[in-house]
């Protein structure tokens, strides 16, 4: 009941209050760090880096523990639903939905417009960008982010609880504010990034079979290599072959290269597979908690 409450409230409310989201506060905490990691010798930078990254994750899974053991005492109705609202914020489908669908909205309507609202869910830059690269980019985000914001919390709910879930979610918003390539970043974000990478390898790939079937999975590993990143290529070389589309970003990468570019329609497509996959992947999330949720504990 817990995933399932947690999924309704995604679905009717979209984000908790700023105040009350736990990734905001996690995203203070890491803008904190930032600005405090001076330019250093590579090993002075990873240990700083590293270290700060397990106070933060440590944080993180122990206050989940917390509202765990809190859940463990309450009525197996009342734990689950302690248990689905700290859940909630850790997934982020309805939100990602909107977010892609304004784009795709904005694109069909004027190219500039389309690039401007492509920017609010991409660190790329989107100045120059044609609206076919402004399409896949959207599509992009959306396979990626899918994975990210809604299977992956999922997954690590139903392998470790709250705490898991709780870990994945510190772990993915540090990769995102300090996984750069950059002079800076390179050592002192070697463990956020290395981090991301080891707890996204299954729910990666989980994202890509709920995107596109079995029969294209030896075209999907070939397409997914073709990204530098070993995760982020699974989930968008699926959605490129369950469109049939190319998705490419300039100097980077071109997934389903063969395929024709996105057009109008590619990007609303694209939401629909996005959405049965989510569908899917909650489907079994609730099913996993139902059947091996443990009974209550601590009661008298």
């Amino acid at each position: 009941m817990s995933v399932l409450a947690a999924v309704a409230l995604d679905a009717g409310f979209a984000e908790p209050p700023v105040g009350a989201h736990p990734v905001v506060w996690t995203g203070r905490y890491l803008d904190l760090v930032a600005q405090r990691v001076p330019a250093a010798p590579p090993g002075r930078a990873l240990a700083t880096g590293g270290l700060a990254w397990l106070g933060g994750a440590s944080v993180a899974v122990a206050t989940a523990v917390v509202v765990e053991r809190c859940a463990a005492r309450r009525g197996r109705v009342a734990g689950a639903m302690l248990r689905g609202v700290a859940l909630w914020p850790l997934i982020s489908g309805r939100m990602l939905l909107a977010e892609v669908r304004a784009v795709g909205a904005a694109v069909d309507r004027d190219p500039a417009a389309g690039r401007e609202a492509l920017g609010r869910i991409v660190s790329r830059d989107t100045d120059g960008l044609t609206p076919e690269e402004v399409r896949g980019a959207a599509l992009g985000s959306l396979a990626e982010n899918l994975s990210d914001s809604l299977v992956a919390p999922l997954a690590w709910y139903a392998v470790g609880g709250l705490p898991a879930a709780a870990l994945y979610r510190f772990a993915n918003t540090a990769d995102a504010c300090w996984g750069y390539r950059s002079p800076r970043w390179e050592h002192a974000g070697r463990v956020a990034a290395r981090a991301d990478d080891l707890l996204n390898l299954v729910p990666a790939r989980l994202t890509a079979a709920l995107l596109v079937g079995p029969s294209r999975w030896r075209r999907l590993r070939r397409e997914a290599r073709r990204t530098s990143s070993p995760n982020a290529g699974w989930p968008m070389a699926a959605l490129a072959l369950r469109l049939d589309v190319r998705l490419t970003k300039r100097g980077h990468y071109a997934l389903n290269a063969d395929a024709r570019d996105p057009r109008p329609g590619d990007v609303a497509a694209g939401l629909r597979a996005a959405r049965r996959a989510a569908t899917a992947a909650a489907v079994v999330a609730i099913a996993a908690d139902v059947l091996t949720r443990p009974p209550r504990q601590g009661a008298s």
